[in-house]
């Protein structure tokens, strides 16, 4: 464990502001963030900067309380943005850049901002005309447009910090894909629960230099500033992953850690594949975080042995309960290529089962969490009965299991059960599958309907060399050897140029449903 770690003033929840102001004192001229233009902040920049913005938005009117909801790239002016508003206390909603009018309106108005700030166009998007578009039909709300450059005044006449850890101040969006999103009601202290077990899993220290690769939008965005003022590492951070551009500039950077999952995973190690003499890409990486998405095992074994480290260590949680579980730098492979790691420091897990009975080590059921990187519940509070059972355990929808030491396996979702003539199928035990085929780039199976069987299994596949997929039986073949039964292989196949995700890399499987159900 790092010396950072055993901090006293880092090894108990804060307030987002103390944690800034702890950190700026600690480790004043330590480099917290450089971009890849090569702008780079300090600790004591970053608190000085956030304050100036804090009087800036003070002017404008927000204070503590005061909804803001916000939809920026990865910046460094949206680093200093949440700062700025967390020294006001006011309550955040931050918005995936990938949101538009449907999703960002609807978010907006449930939070009730009086502030939606956007960029004026990004990557050939007008984030300005959509929300004055929304603006028009949201009384109240005004919007502000951010070209990084921020509000800002003298800090003379700042208020004292707010300094109530049990204050909602984030409300994080689920990236719902076939219904409206749900608000998950979030404080400080439990987005600093998740960023804590982040840095205990990896040691992080202030000589860890992290490459910041997925929008900062997203909780696990807040969690990785959190994790950098806890242990005073730096953060390399690109406003958009651009696998040509991004990955240089991370190498360039000298990173040690470097996220965020298997899309990214995947890219890596195409890029290190077609290095000329094998040079790597990232000379000094020590681990590959994973998670957001479902991890084949055979990439870790790939990560290991081709771009260095330890491998990917892995975590699983939720915007309701963020890294609930994490792997650990000093596990063994079979635990990091298998699992997800064991519960994080406060968190209890029970695998629930089909009869509503505790299963056993190896039995798979529902996971149900609680712990302290829990939401308060959702703003909409009627989901809450649905979510939460009647001991305050949060019902995740996944599907796993825990073995005899702790390990969280992920074996799929609740409704991602492939129904066939009445046997479920994991689809994830066949993509797992899939995966290790030496054609096979990327996989993912999904169910669709069928009038004899009630659903058949199709296997989406993006091949590694698009002028030779594999075939259909050729599939059927492979997964049989691996010992997969007959009943669970692929009726169906699809080739493509790859998969739809989110940003978190997690495989948009209604698009494809919806492609290929006809």
């Amino acid at each position: 464990m790092s010396a950072a770690v055993g901090d006293s003033w880092i090894t108990e929840p804060r307030t987002l502001w103390g944690l800034i102001d702890a950190r700026a004192e600690a480790t004043p001229m330590a480099r917290m963030l450089i971009d890849e233009n090569g702008r780079e902040m300090t600790f004591v920049e970053y608190r000085a900067e956030c304050e100036r913005v804090a009087a800036g938005f003070q002017e404008l009117g927000v204070s503590d309380g005061t909804a803001v909801s916000w939809q920026l790239p990865t910046w460094i002016e949206s680093f200093v943005l949440v700062g700025a508003l967390s020294r006001l206390g006011a309550t955040q909603n931050p918005i995936l850049p990938i949101y538009r009018e449907r999703e960002v309106g609807f978010v907006a108005r449930q939070t009730g901002a009086k502030f939606l700030i956007v960029a004026g166009e990004w990557r050939g998007f007008d984030y300005e005309g959509m929300a004055l578009s929304i603006a028009k039909d949201a009384p109240g709300l005004e919007v502000l447009v951010v070209n990084r450059g921020l509000p800002q005044s003298d800090t003379d006449r700042l208020p004292p910090p707010p300094d109530d850890p049990d204050a909602i101040r984030w409300v994080f969006y689920t990236s719902g894909t076939t219904a409206d999103p749900k608000g998950a009601k979030h404080t400080d202290p439990s987005v600093w629960a998740s960023a804590y077990a982040m840095v205990l899993a990896f040691e992080f220290s202030p000589a860890d230099r992290h490459g910041f690769v997925f929008p900062f939008t997203h909780i696990g965005g807040l969690g990785l500033l959190i994790a950098a003022l806890i242990s005073g590492c730096s953060h390399a951070i690109v406003e958009a992953f651009v696998p040509a551009t991004t990955i240089p500039s991370l190498g360039g950077h000298n990173v040690t850690v470097v996220g965020a999952g298997t899309v990214f995973h995947l890219a890596y190690l195409d890029a290190q594949r077609a290095q000329p003499g094998g040079e790597p890409i990232f000379p000094h990486v020590r681990a590959f975080v994973g998670g957001g998405a479902a991890k084949p095992p055979q990439l870790h074994y790939e990560v290991k042995q081709e771009l260095g480290g330890v491998g990917i260590v892995s975590g699983y949680g939720l915007t309701e309960c963020p890294i609930l579980a994490m792997a650990s730098i000093h596990d063994a492979d079979e635990k990091l290529a298998n699992t997800e790691g064991r519960a994080t420091p406060g968190v209890e897990i029970k695998v629930v089962k089909l009869d509503g009975s505790v299963a056993g080590a190896g039995e798979e059921g529902e996971l149900a969490v609680k712990g302290p990187q829990l939401c308060k519940g959702y703003l909409d509070s009627s989901l809450d009965a649905e979510a939460f059972d009647e001991e305050g355990f949060f019902r995740t929808g996944d599907l796993g299991n825990l073995d005899d030491e702790g390990y969280v396996s992920i074996t799929g979702r609740v409704k991602d059960v492939i129904i066939r003539k009445g046997e479920n199928i994991s689809a994830k035990e066949v993509e797992d599958v899939l995966f290790t085929h030496p054609k096979v780039a990327d996989a993912a199976v999904i169910g669709l309907p069928d009038p004899r069987s009630g659903e058949r299994a199709c296997a989406v596949i993006v091949p590694k060399d698009p002028a030779d997929p594999p075939i259909l039986s050729e599939l059927f073949e492979f997964g049989k050897a691996a010992g997969l039964i007959p009943q669970k292989l692929p009726e169906q196949l699809e080739i493509v140029a790859a998969l739809p995700r989110n940003p978190t890399g997690k495989v948009l499987k209604h698009e494809l449903r919806a492609k290929y159900a006809s």
